[in-house]
């Protein structure tokens, strides 16, 4: 299928194509050294939305028609969510969404990655949620806090209000998740090209104490069977991965099923946002593609241009 690359239409990154990683055999053995292997190159690039679309609400899965005209659609459903010149700024350009070895979700066509509840739908949120969420700040060019973590290079990914690194990690419509994981005895990195955010699993560890917290939060891990399982908490205040809260504990199991093929299987729970647990399930591809990353650092100039122009723009309205 062809690539396209996405470059977001604001001058607030740097991105620089420098390889990061060296390519690892990803067509391996499934197991190695008495664990299951799943070193190597991933991309988890769905056509399955995370939750099932009302229009589908009793259908498990696709037909085949379906199908074929829910991806005709996609660059429809893509612009329909940039309303606004304000929202364009912080989503990538529709023309330049992704398409590269894309599939529906393991098990047929699912209308859905979430399988618990059944449904396909988040669970209902809790009262007090509504209200952490309208109480966070709003972008302002008066305020650089009040701009997300990701136009501060602090934590990608554009719209998610996460990172593509960061449990559960749910694919993005609009910009690929390619992933390189290396193993060790003592521990399993998962890094991710969008925004090269690297999250650091200790094997047969322990949560650090809950006043410390971290952008990605704490994954400690094992492996059962054939199948590593990770255990993440102590998210900070600021990263509101699908709008959840300091609370969010997530679970997630990485099987490799064959060669080319790895199923993801993730369990959220937040006491603070949803009623209930949630559970979706996902498949990732190997590939022998490098990851190359997206540069985005603090020092650039971006933030600072915005609050000069609004300054300047303040002075010339006051202008007599």
């Amino acid at each position: 299928m062809v690539t396209s690359r996405v470059f977001l239409p604001f001058g607030l990154v740097v991105l620089t194509t420098t390889v990061v990683l060296a390519t690892h055999d990803t067509l391996r053995r499934p197991r190695a050294a008495g664990r299951p292997d799943l070193e190597g190159t991933w991309i988890s690039a769905m056509l399955t939305p995370l939750q099932r679309p009302m229009e589908f609400r009793d259908q498990s899965a696709f037909t085949p028609a379906q199908a074929a005209e829910f991806v005709r659609n996609r660059e429809a459903r893509v612009r329909s969510r940039m309303l606004t010149d304000a929202d364009r700024l912080t989503q990538a350009d529709a023309d330049d969404t992704f398409v590269e070895t894309e599939t529906f979700a393991l098990d047929g066509l699912r209308t859905s990655l979430i399988v618990d509840p059944a449904n396909g739908r988040l669970p209902p949120q809790v009262p007090a949620a509504a209200a952490r969420i309208a109480a966070r700040p709003k972008r302002s060019f008066d305020d650089p806090e009040s701009v997300s973590l990701a136009e501060r290079c602090l934590l990608g990914m554009y719209g998610l209000g996460g990172s593509t690194a960061s449990p559960p990690m749910v694919p993005s419509e609009v910009v690929p998740a390619y992933y390189s994981i290396v193993q060790t005895d003592t521990n399993v990195m998962i890094f991710t090209e969008w925004m090269h955010d690297a999250r650091i699993v200790r094997l047969n560890g322990t949560h650090l104490p809950p006043t410390i917290r971290s952008w990605l939060g704490d994954s400690i891990g094992h492996y059962e069977g054939d199948a590593l399982v990770v255990d993440t908490t102590n998210f900070r205040r600021e990263t509101h991965n699908l709008d959840s809260g300091e609370r969010l504990h997530v679970v997630e199991r990485f099987m490799r099923i064959d060669a080319t093929t790895m199923r993801y299987r993730v369990t959220a729970e937040d006491p603070d946002t949803w009623t209930t647990p949630w559970t979706a399930e996902w498949p990732f591809k190997a590939t022998d593609r490098r990851v190359f990353a997206a540069e985005c650092h603090e020092g650039n100039r971006a933030i600072e241009g915005f609050l000069r122009g609004a300054r300047a723009e303040e002075r010339e309205r006051q202008k007599p």
